[in-house]
């Protein structure tokens, strides 16, 4: 069975947002890392018809936010569930999120931005096709970090 996408309810952003735990440095993606950023997810109105729960089988398995840059750009933000990452389920995941892109949106392009320490990430985006286009930084979890911004073509 494949990947389902669903717009997130306010019950399972609330899930993600205060158990979804990740290990040493990712702790980083913990949604109570930044309190700016948490009250956005668990904000329905903020979150809107943009933020969907992908599961398989079910189960959640992680998730997507979709911004419409302009009429031929998606922004994209994901994260998947702690206890898969790290184990090569990246790729396929990814693939499904951007196949949802392609189909919902109709973009020719698909931007997300990346903290530059995750190259795990990194190394998946580029895999797939994400090419780098430029590093700035963001305040964020109270500093200053460094990401890369990268697109892929459709």
């Amino acid at each position: 069975m494949g990947y389902k996408f669903e717009i997130m309810t306010q019950e399972q952003a609330e899930e993600i947002a205060f158990n979804w735990h990740y290990d040493a440095e990712y702790s980083f993606y913990d949604m109570e890392a930044d309190k700016e950023d948490l009250v956005e997810f668990l904000d329905p109105n903020k979150r809107g018809d943009s933020n969907f729960v992908v599961t398989k089988d079910n189960d959640i398995i992680g998730f997507f936010s979709f911004n419409q840059v302009d009429i031929n750009t998606i922004d994209i933000g994901l994260g998947m569930r702690p206890n898969l990452t790290g184990n090569g389920n990246g790729l396929e995941f990814l693939k499904a999120g951007i196949e949802f892109a392609e189909s919902k949106y109709t973009p020719r392009k698909i931007m997300l931005s990346v903290a530059t320490f995750n190259q795990r990430a990194i190394k998946v985006y580029r895999k797939i096709g994400f090419e780098e286009v430029d590093t700035f930084m963001q305040d964020t979890n109270g500093d200053s970090f460094e990401f890369l911004k990268m697109t892929y073509q459709c």
